[in-house]
């Protein structure tokens, strides 16, 4: 695909409320995402063909869930709980070497990033929604999250 094409494209989705934007044609496939920090992920291959599949990834025991549903009715500070919104990974920082979004005891104002999800190859910040201090950070670095889980307490 022509590089002159795809700044077109960075131009669209910079322009637009779109946070992600793929286009193929014929077997070249490019797929421009928007980084949590605002930055441009491009990936340029060509087309999968349709009897390739990404193989599964295993699921996490069932113990496991348990454990954590316990733990999150339990064991949780006073204060604001922050959910999660969606199903994927959290992450504490943007990028593995880089530091985390928020610690323990760190004042937070509503709308600061406390960490992000990965779901479904897309980066989803996850903001305070009160301001205040952070209590517990209720999840680990990489681990898989549910809706609703509880991640973080502000007080």
């Amino acid at each position: 695909m022509d590089l002159r094409k795809i700044k077109k494209l960075i131009d669209l989705l910079e322009e637009s409320n779109l946070s992600e934007i793929e286009i193929k044609e014929g077997e070249e496939s490019v797929r421009l995402a928007r980084a949590p920090a605002g930055g441009y992920t491009v990936m340029s291959a060509p087309a999968p063909a349709a009897h390739h599949a990404e193989a599964p990834r295993p699921a996490a025991p069932a113990t496991l869930s348990a454990e954590a549903v316990g733990k999150s009715t339990k064991d949780i500070p006073d204060g604001h709980t922050v959910r999660s919104p969606m199903v994927g990974t959290y992450y504490e920082s943007p990028a593995p070497d880089k530091p985390a979004f928020v610690k323990v005891g760190q004042q937070v104002k509503a709308g600061e990033t406390l960490g992000i999800i990965e779901a479904m190859k897309m980066f989803n910040p996850i903001e305070a929604d009160v301001s205040g201090t952070v209590r517990a950070i209720l999840v680990e670095n990489g681990q898989p999250i549910e809706f609703d889980e509880p991640m973080f307490v502000i007080s």
